[in-house]
């Protein structure tokens, strides 16, 4: 199966030649020779009306032997002078002349004057002869007849055919020197990608094609490696992601099956069981949003993120999700300060995804904020978009992690100790959403300093750059 491309050209090559040498061998020989027999017999044709004319203005009783000598001979044919009664008069050329030819008739040959064959068996061989009335005034007084060999012609036939076989015989060269590249070129790179479809399809995501031209082979092949290797990357992620799922799950059926088994036995007092079953309570909410967040991201995977965009004022959605937080950040001693650009912010996104996206970011910054600290939300305007920054004044993200955090289920706390409830999915949610309004999203961080996220929304109208800045106290 391999070499059924190979095949099919070896045989398109050889179908191609043997046909250019059917139609040379036929029609081209065939061509070749009506050509000749016409420009022969042209030729034959001036040679007679030559003679005729220098005969009909001659006073002599027979034509010029010299004149007949040197046509013959650049011509190579027979000349013949017949009078009126077909008796010969005069001959010239290599063939014997017969005394007379009786069964002449001149329309014989048609109007036209001319035929082939042994002209009444006087030759042995064809020959193509053409005549012509010799006329003096009013009289016709004989007739001059010139023969030439058909042999000649075959000959002159068979070189010409020989230089198109010889033509031909290079073009096979070529053409096999241009399928032998071919070969190096297409067909050679065209089974090394198919093997390496075969691997990647048998699970050998490693395999490299190795296909390095420059050419339309060398990006097929290169495409095809990017793609396993994405595959392979795919591959792992997924892996990846269900370890962490089954890490996330694991905690904390581990702590509820704990806690539940500790009361049934008893090992939890009574005057305790409240507390624990409160531990429990706030493990079966942490699954429960871990489950959520997972149907959130695949709901993205598999539908894409359907956005139903409104005009709404930003600052009034940012205001209503801080005061979800409050008693968070009374817990934490943690203030918010923030710096819109103008009372009224209007801009056209999906309100709840937006909603979303903030709460996550705040959430966070919350979360990583050091006690008695303050978190900056700040909005401003540039090209007409509004940029939203959310910044924290608490651990930071070390540099290494800073490429990682929008990966699901990544924790830059590996031990999870500060996290203990987080789900490594809000950011991934965030930037699903922000990319799916066509905006992007940044993030700055020093470790020990603090975080900033900054994303950017359209904006509704023009709007006009406003200097004085406009701050509260949340």
């Amino acid at each position: 199966m391999k070499h059924i491309l190979r095949l099919k050209f070896l045989i398109g090559y050889f179908s191609v030649l043997l046909t250019s040498f059917i139609l040379i061998a036929t029609l081209g020989s065939h061509l070749v020779y009506s050509y000749l027999e016409q420009k022969t017999i042209d030729q034959l044709y001036q040679s007679c009306s030559l003679i005729a004319s220098t005969y009909s203005t001659s006073s002599s009783a027979s034509p010029n032997r010299l004149q007949l000598e040197a046509i013959a001979s650049s011509r190579e044919c027979d000349i013949w002078i017949l009078n009126q009664d077909n008796t010969l008069l005069t001959s010239v050329g290599s063939n014997q002349a017969p005394e007379s030819v009786p069964s002449f008739h001149p329309y014989d040959g048609s109007l036209n004057r001319y035929m082939v064959g042994n002209f009444y068996g006087c030759f042995d061989k064809n020959m193509i002869s053409v005549y012509q009335p010799l006329i003096r005034g009013t009289n016709t007084l004989g007739y001059v007849i010139t023969h030439y060999p058909v042999s000649l012609l075959e000959s002159i036939r068979e070189r010409v055919l020989l230089v198109a076989y010889l033509t031909l015989a290079g073009i096979t060269v070529l053409a096999l020197a241009l399928l032998i590249l071919f070969e190096q070129i297409v067909s050679k790179p065209v089974s090394r990608i198919t093997k390496a479809a075969k691997e990647y399809a048998a699970g050998n995501l490693t395999y490299q094609p190795g296909v390095n031209s420059h050419d339309e082979m060398g990006y097929l092949s290169n495409t095809l490696s990017d793609m396993a290797l994405r595959l392979n990357n795919i591959g792992e992620d997924q892996h990846k992601f269900v370890a962490n799922v089954s890490h996330d799950f694991r905690s904390p059926l581990t702590s509820i099956k704990g806690y539940l088994e500790a009361i049934l036995d008893g090992t939890i007092p009574p005057e305790l069981q409240e507390k624990y079953l409160g531990i429990v309570l706030g493990e079966t909410e942490r699954l429960t949003k871990l489950t959520q967040s997972l149907l959130t991201l695949n709901s993205f995977d598999t539908t894409g993120i359907y956005l139903e965009q409104t005009n709404f004022d930003i600052n009034a959605v940012i205001r209503s999700i801080l005061a979800t937080f409050e008693g968070r950040c009374k817990d934490k001693k943690i203030t918010f300060e923030l710096t819109f650009s103008d009372t009224k912010q209007i801009v056209y996104a999906d309100k709840s995804r937006i909603q979303q996206v903030l709460y996550n970011l705040i959430d966070n910054a919350i979360k990583f904020s050091n006690p008695d600290s303050i978190i900056n939300i700040d909005t401003s305007i540039h090209h007409e978009k509004l940029f939203i920054s959310v910044k924290d004044h608490g651990v930071g993200i070390p540099k290494e992690s800073l490429g990682k955090i929008w990966e699901r289920f990544y924790k830059t706390d590996t031990s999870r100790g500060k996290d203990k409830k987080g789900t490594g999915l809000g950011l991934s949610i965030v930037k699903e959403i922000i990319q799916a309004h066509k905006e992007n999203i940044d993030v700055i961080s020093t470790e020990g300093v603090g975080t900033e996220f900054i994303f950017s929304l359209p904006m509704v109208g023009e709007k006009e750059s406003i200097t004085n800045t406009l701050k509260e106290i949340f």
